[in-house]
């Protein structure tokens, strides 16, 4: 079974989106929760993930630990990219930063009949943002550099 999850992020990353779509199940339901995304078909997910490509068409995915357990198979995937393209969200889209990124997440799979029926997917949003330069850095009291106000920060114990 992870052979199956190893597979769908090399299709992702080589934009190989006939097989990508062809490992899910066609009711397969898919949770971003960093972005608030959930979906309830393999056509959804693709629209999904595609969105992702476009703004990191440089994007590849390293799977870096893999466990199986009955019909579960949870990965933990290096992502790795440019944004050199709009990113789609909620607010609006970011236009393209050229900035390269790395950023740690963890994919729960349920695999049914040799398909991928549920996948839910934790990455740290602010993390990826921060890289991109279009977030506050992260941190208690880390701003910018050149976005503060020129005083010392007030730590508080």
């Amino acid at each position: 079974m992870i052979d199956i999850i190893k597979k769908h992020i090399a299709d992702f990353s080589a934009s190989n989106w006939n097989d990508y779509k062809a490992a899910c199940a066609p009711d397969m339901v898919y949770e971003e929760l960093a972005t608030n995304t959930r979906v309830q078909s393999a056509d959804e997910y693709l629209k999904a993930v595609q969105k992702w490509k476009r703004a990191f068409p440089d994007a590849k995915g390293n799977i870096t630990r893999a466990t199986a357990s009955g019909d579960q198979v949870v990965v933990e995937v290096l992502w790795e990219g440019t944004q050199s393209g709009p990113l789609e969200g909620p607010m609006g889209a970011i236009p393209p930063t050229n900035k390269r990124v790395r950023v740690n997440a963890v994919i729960v799979n349920t695999i049914k009949n040799g398909k991928i029926s549920e996948s839910r997917h934790f990455f740290d949003m602010l993390s990826l943002l921060t890289q991109m330069g279009v977030a506050p850095m992260a941190g208690t009291g880390a701003q910018q550099p050149g976005k503060g106000d020129g005083q010392p920060s007030q730590r508080r114990p």
